[in-house]
């Protein structure tokens, strides 16, 4: 009976210290070189994505067929020159992005599965970087919606 207890007790003190070594590994930072990367300043985020190309691939549920998702496409700046959606049939839609001299997206071209201009966004920032307002013109350049950012804390 004793030596029962005396089994029992030493399972939960490795239990116990198995709990407590989680959650140290938990609260601390990840590395980048793990692939995570939330603590990372977007000047380094950027860093990370200059000349990156991105390709999200799907399969069939047998392994058999595999066809492109989605395709993004960075600049040697670190800055999202592209994204391209795809289907089975072929691109459903394609997005290119502009930048000014701050270095913010201020227009988004929008291009359907025929690669023709179907829509343009244009932006205007909050003094701390965030969206405010998204302007949405047709190919013509005639505004035909404005999207308004609203951010609030609960």
């Amino acid at each position: 009976m004793k030596r029962k207890k005396y089994i029992i007790g030493i399972v939960l003190i490795l239990i116990a210290e198995s709990f407590c070594v989680n959650i140290v590994a938990q609260n601390q930072k990840p590395l980048a070189s793990q692939g995570q990367t939330p603590f990372l300043t977007p000047d380094e985020k950027r860093a990370l994505r200059k000349n990156l190309v991105v390709k999200e691939m799907n399969t069939d549920s047998k392994g058999k067929k595999q066809w492109m998702d989605h395709l993004t496409v960075w600049d040697e700046n670190g800055f999202k020159l592209e994204e391209i959606e795809y289907a089975v049939y072929g691109q459903k839609e394609r997005v290119t992005y502009e930048y000014d001299a701050a270095e913010v997206c201020i227009r988004e071209n929008v291009y359907n599965d025929k690669n023709k201009l179907i829509r343009i966004r244009k932006y205007d920032y909050l003094p701390n970087g965030r969206k405010s307002v998204q302007y949405n013109y047709n190919p013509d350049g005639k505004l035909y919606s404005t999207k308004i950012y609203e951010y609030t804390y609960k």
